[in-house]
């Protein structure tokens, strides 16, 4: 039975593959700093999408309480 060839970790930087053990201490690191990054921004983009979602809520909400409840306007 052949052995499997392990595959050796890559990074795609702007379209080139580089193998991880290629890069220096400090290229990993980078490279580490860019993936937490983009998490967070994929992270703040979506906690955006939910405030914005909230916000429309509780304008529609105070919206409706100025009209058809029955209840006037503060002046």
């Amino acid at each position: 039975m052949a052995k499997k060839q392990k595959e050796e970790p890559m990074v795609n930087i702007d379209g080139t593959e580089h193998k991880i053990s290629d890069l220096t201490e400090e290229q990993v690191l980078i490279v580490n700093h860019v993936a937490d990054l983009e998490n967070k921004m994929r992270s703040a983009r979506f906690n955006v999408e939910q405030l914005e979602g909230g916000h429309a809520h509780f304008m529609d909400k105070l919206n409706d309480s100025f009209s058809g409840n029955g209840k006037e306007a503060p002046n």
